[in-house]
């Protein structure tokens, strides 16, 4: 989700683009295009770069916590494996 304080500001980018004879309406511009860019945003499911970033980290972690416990279980199935052999010699 999208700061509304960026929000508040493209609304406002946009309501000063008007001609002057709308200047009138500038408020009321602000909220309809606030308005209709949140729904819009909400509608893309979109999340802020915090949460991004957050979500990365853990992933980056998890990943490392894998790989950690991939080689762990590879190094045990080698001891079973050698543990087999000699005892069947």
């Amino acid at each position: 989700m999208l700061d509304p304080k960026s929000l508040d500001e493209m609304a406002r980018k946009f309501a000063a683009n008007l001609p002057p004879g709308l200047r009138e309406f500038q408020q009321e511009m602000e909220r309809n295009f606030r308005t209709t860019m949140q729904s819009t945003f909400n509608r893309l499911d979109l999340v802020t770069r915090e949460e991004f970033d957050a979500q990365s980290k853990v992933l980056a972690r998890t990943r490392a916590q894998l790989e950690a416990l991939e080689e762990r279980v590879a190094a045990l199935e080698g001891r079973a494996g050698n543990h087999e052999q000699t005892s069947d010699s």
